[in-house]
């Protein structure tokens, strides 16, 4: 259906660069696992923009881990089990929930500084969690702070070599062993052969996919789409989580509402002013993200309108302290949030599937490994618990280095620098498409016909536009955009294509033409 590789090469004519170990993405995943392994070799980092630009940087929330004394990793794990729906690995779970600890605490040594009352970790309150659990930075900047601690320390580690502005186009595979990956060099418009003895995938999600996301521009699955293209088994795809609280206003990005806002006691109310979450689920504001973005999706439609508000009123002159920087965004755009409601409406926020791990982060290929959130590592399920995706990228990163570590035969081979691989199809030279214009129209193709409800009819619309664009792999590819262009087509097929397979609704894929859970049928995983 789709080409192996995106280009036509020939190893032996591309420029090769020889690396211990090839990680890709300097989100919180790619960083630490950089940081980790970084003592058995030399590393290459690239990232396909600035070395902080990534969803890790944009990041309010926090991490979700079980320290005090009413809390345990039970518990947490309970609540992961949960907003799932039925859907997650307990195995991966547990994993995350006792490993976490430890984890946050190297990322505190490490420099990471999170926010503190008299002495002890300040915890906050986050939808679907029993127990305030939360740990946060900088009042609603987490992420910042957990970019910039880590991104000083990679920056000042002579074993790690970092490449800024590398897009990677494919894997380089030899049967089922990875030997590398092939990568545009956008500051040279080189294409460039990165040939490891091991290759880490951490290169994020797929928000990109949608024309309402709270994901930055980078996020457009490209290490789902090539691990894809390169054999490694890919699943659950259907499963995107709609954050229930992004800012809405016209002709402005989208700027993410935390959760935590509504920890601290913000109210949803439609545009008449009426709260509705009660009428929804006992937890109200506090229940699971799908719940709570289905709910204002259906105020939306009954009330014919392309937003609800966020009553924040209440919190008051706490608001400033605890969240600065969404106050901030507020007021440029001219909202108080201390004193009126805020505008809100869903937008697509974080990819549940992606690429198939196990517990230690191996691929179905041989020296292949991902982490965060490209990954389908099973600790999300059907609907990610709010605050467990930072944890994940630390937990299943440091898991990986682990593992490579143990592989005492791994550091005694050689790379092998004969390796030569060719491949060639038919192509056309002149392009016949605009990148820019196919994208624009995909995303709003997506959010309307594939997005937060979903019925076969859509869908299959859905899919007959997406199969219109398939020429786009018959042309020759050379820009950033026009790659970036490819993974998104084959991301969308596969998305809409899981969301019409699955007939039943479960945690955030939901269908109104099977409104119901199905476990008899469907408590099961489509991989490709």
């Amino acid at each position: 259906m789709f080409p192996r590789y995106l280009i036509n090469f020939d190893l032996s004519k591309i420029k090769k660069i020889y690396t211990d170990f090839l990680i890709v993405g300097s989100g919180i995943a790619g960083l630490y696992t950089s940081l980790k392994i970084c003592d058995k070799g030399e590393v290459i980092l690239l990232t396909k923009s600035k070395l902080k630009e990534g969803s890790t940087e944009y990041a309010q929330g926090g991490i979700a881990v079980a320290l005090g004394d009413k809390d345990s990793p039970h518990l947490h794990m309970e609540d992961t089990l949960k907003a799932g729906a039925n859907f997650c690995d307990p195995e991966a779970v547990e994993v995350l929930v006792t490993e976490g600890p430890k984890c946050v605490e190297e990322l505190i040594e490490l420099g990471t500084k999170f926010d503190k009352i008299e002495g002890k970790y300040k915890t906050a309150l986050e939808a679907a969690h029993q127990r305030p659990r939360v740990l946060r930075a900088r009042g609603d900047a987490t992420g910042a702070e957990i970019e910039e601690s880590l991104s000083q320390k990679v920056i000042n580690e002579n074993k790690i070599k970092i490449k800024e502005n590398i897009l990677v186009i494919d894997i380089l595979t030899e049967h089922t062993v990875c030997c590398g990956l092939l990568a545009l060099d956008s500051n040279t418009n080189e294409i460039i052969a990165y040939l490891a003895r091991t290759t880490i995938l951490a290169s994020g999600g797929a928000g990109q996919l949608f024309s309402n996301t709270t994901n930055p521009d980078v996020a457009t699955g490209d290490g789902i789409a090539l691990a894809y293209r390169g054999g490694a088994k890919v699943t659950d795809l259907e499963f995107i989580q709609f954050h229930p609280t992004a800012l809405y206003h016209q002709g402005s990005p989208k700027f993410l509402i935390s959760e935590a806002v509504r920890g601290e006691g913000a109210i949803l109310k439609n545009i008449k002013g009426d709260p509705f979450m009660s009428f929804y689920h006992p937890q109200a504001e506090l229940a699971p993200r799908d719940i709570v973005a289905r709910a204002i999706t259906d105020q939306m439609r009954k009330t014919k309108s392309d937003y609800v508000y966020l009553d924040a009123t209440e919190i008051k002159d706490k608001f400033t302290q605890r969240f600065p920087n969404i106050y901030k965004n507020c007021i440029t755009l001219g909202i108080n949030p201390e004193k009126e409601y805020i505008p809100v409406a869903p937008a697509a926020h974080y990819t549940m599937g992606g690429i198939k791990t196990d517990t230690w982060g191996q691929t179905n290929l041989t020296n292949l490994y991902a982490c965060g959130e490209c990954t389908s590592t099973g600790v999300h399920g059907a609907n990610r618990l709010a605050s467990n995706s930072l944890l994940e990228g630390l937990v299943f990163g440091n898991r990986i280095t682990q593992k490579i570590k143990e592989n005492k035969s791994l550091f005694s081979q050689k790379i092998d620098e004969e390796i030569n691989i060719s491949y060639n199809i038919p192509r056309e030279n002149i392009r016949g498409f605009n990148p820019k214009q196919i994208k624009k129209e995909l995303q709003k193709l997506m959010w309307d016909k594939v997005g937060i409800i979903r019925n076969s009819s859509n869908m299959k619309k859905a899919l007959q536009k997406i199969s219109e664009w398939k020429f786009v792999f018959k042309s020759e590819l050379k820009t950033a955009e026009d790659f970036e262009l490819a993974n998104l087509i084959i991301l969308s097929d596969l998305i809409a294509n899981s969301a019409l397979q699955r007939e039943e609704s479960r945690g955030a894929h939901y269908r109104e033409d099977f409104p119901d859970r199905d476990d008899v049928n469907w408590k099961k995983h489509i991989i490709y």
